[in-house]
């Protein structure tokens, strides 16, 4: 979907802390500090890096498949067809970021 990779991106990047680098695969990866939060592949596809447990959970309902490449990972896909795909792609980063913030406090406590 035309445009999709630049909504996502306008989206995440307004989150406190959220960068965007290009990623080794020519697409453009999402970060929270050095947390990966996903990555996309143009405006064709979302990939993002949840615990096994996350990703059965989200391809059972249907927000995501798995992975293309790696399908046993705990990584998820997402293509990006329509509107509603693109706003499905931004929940699950959404997702990955309230998470990393979360890993992130934890860590910060354990120091």
């Amino acid at each position: 979907m035309e445009g999709a990779a630049k909504r996502i991106r306008a989206e995440a990047e307004s989150w406190e802390g959220v960068s965007a680098h290009p990623d080794r695969f020519g697409g453009v990866e999402l970060r929270l500090g050095r947390r990966e939060l996903g990555h996309l592949h143009g405006d064709e596809l979302a990939d993002l890096p949840f615990t096994r447990r996350l990703r059965d959970m989200l391809v059972e309902t249907g927000r995501a498949q798995a992975h293309r490449v790696l399908p046993d990972s705990g990584w998820v896909s997402r293509p990006l067809v329509t509107d509603d795909d693109v706003d499905e792609a931004i929940e699950l980063f959404r997702l990955s970021y309230e998470r990393a913030r979360i890993a992130a406090a934890v860590a910060a406590t354990e120091r």
